[in-house]
């Protein structure tokens, strides 16, 4: 059974764009380096062929996989979430109790994810570790280099 993912509305077009581009073009021109492929004659000893139907196979593989995901995604009212504790789509202002360096991050889809922009994914060690939490609250991560401890600071939506 799929778990449902929650999107914001460009998030979720996004998604959809991205499958799109991979249905109508991507795959128009595998099938044509196919098709010239198999044209160079002996398809046993053609490596042209063999490495298009891979390609064809892997991006086969990507559209299956993003169907699905946009099967159980769901967009989020961000307008009906609770803004005292820490949910999907909340922007929360943190800061690491060791080193005192403050950090903000909106938690999203991991489809979303991108930490240039601040864009953490909610189903990271640190983004698992701060759902439910609330302003005033300290809690320990376990992250790859060890446990830290953060602070929440602030917690807003948008």
């Amino acid at each position: 059974m799929s778990n449902i993912s929650y999107y914001t509305e460009e998030g979720l077009r996004k998604l959809k764009d991205e499958l799109e581009f991979l249905e109508r073009v991507e795959r128009t021109r595998i099938s044509n380096d196919i098709a010239e492929a198999r044209d160079k004659g002996d398809l046993s000893e053609n490596a042209e062929y063999h490495a298009a139907k891979e390609e064809q196979s892997m991006l086969e593989l990507k559209i299956a996989k993003l169907k699905e995901v946009l099967s159980s995604a769901r967009i989020v009212d961000e307008s009906l979430l609770d803004t005292s504790k820490v949910l999907i789509h909340s922007t929360v202002k943190l800061k690491n109790t060791a080193s005192k360096v403050e950090f903000k991050y909106t938690l999203v889809a991991d489809s979303e994810t991108n930490l240039k922009e601040g864009k953490l994914s909610v189903n990271s060690p640190i983004g698992k570790g701060l759902l439910g939490k609330k302003v005033g609250d300290i809690t320990e991560i376990q992250v790859p280099s060890g446990v830290m401890e953060f602070e929440i600071l602030e917690i807003t939506r948008g």
